[in-house]
């Protein structure tokens, strides 16, 4: 059986230095795009340095796919200028909308699952990888409202998404988790309906605990109910290199590092029980 990748970390601004001067053990980074559509700068600069040692991932904030205005911004090609530029090993982004009438809002706002919205982005989705010339990885969202126009779920949107496309998924553990329990939902059923073998990445991260509900905060460390998410997607024979994401409340590096420490002992039981059976 072929190894799991080691897990990775979100790379932010705040961890520069102390990255670059320990060059911990992980199996990759990742970063948001969007900060490094610059042609220099001292961010660039790290990048391109740490990009020496790690494989990289971009994750892209800013797409909106789902959005009905087009991309008219230059967006796409700064993208691919960046995508040229570092040479990542998985591209991504989100399942969402964000732009109306020439206006861009700073969020990953959920839409109704619509036929039409599937053919919108699914269109988008080919666009997109024809202009990367590489694979696109699309995140499950979380969200906090359902929409009643819709005619699919979110999970049976993504499968009917990777049929049309061939595109991959970035599952997001913690985004699964928090809807299913704000929606009164089954974690597990909808790891039934999504298409596992497209995985191409995976997000743990924490989330906050509020009189309103569960908000992915990205906070804190990885909850317990999330992390055996993780243990079940393992089980089911998922081989995606994991990442940890922590965007606010950031704490000291070494924690970050501990986190993918964690996933990592997962994994490595997770072999030691395939090869004892």
């Amino acid at each position: 059986m072929n190894p799991i990748p080691r897990c990775g970390i979100g790379l932010r601004q705040p961890h520069y230095t102390a990255l670059v001067q320990s060059l911990p053990p992980l199996g990759l980074l990742e970063v948001h795009s969007e900060n490094y559509f610059h042609d220099g700068g001292a961010a660039l600069r790290v990048l391109e340095r740490v990009r020496e040692h790690y494989p990289l991932s971009l994750h892209g904030v800013g797409l909106a796919l789902a959005s009905a205005d087009a991309d008219d911004d230059g967006h796409v090609e700064r993208l691919a200028a960046l995508v040229e530029r570092v040479e990542p090993v998985l591209v991504s982004e989100h399942l969402c909308w964000g732009r109306v009438d020439g206006r861009h809002f700073n969020d990953l706002l959920p839409f109704p699952y619509t036929a039409e919205a599937l053919h919108r982005v699914a269109a988008r989705v080919s666009a997109l990888q024809d202009r990367l010339k590489r694979r696109l990885l699309i995140e499950n969202l979380s969200a906090y409202v359902r929409f009643a126009d819709s005619e699919m779920t979110e999970a049976d949107f993504l499968a009917d998404l990777v049929r049309r496309t061939g595109c991959g998924l970035l599952l997001d553990l913690n985004n699964l988790y928090v809807n299913a329990c704000n929606f009164d939902e089954d974690a597990r059923g909808v790891l039934d309906v999504l298409p596992l073998h497209a995985v191409g990445e995976i997000h743990l991260a924490g989330h906050e605990i509020t009189e309103h509900g569960r908000i992915d905060t990205h906070g804190q460390a990885v909850c317990e109910a999330v992390w055996t998410l993780f243990s079940e997607v393992r089980r089911r024979g998922v081989k995606a290199p994991a990442l940890i994401e922590w965007d606010t409340a950031l704490p000291a590096l070494d924690v970050l590092v501990d986190e993918a420490a964690r996933a990592d002992g997962i994994d490595a039981r997770q072999m030691a029980d395939v090869d004892a059976a």
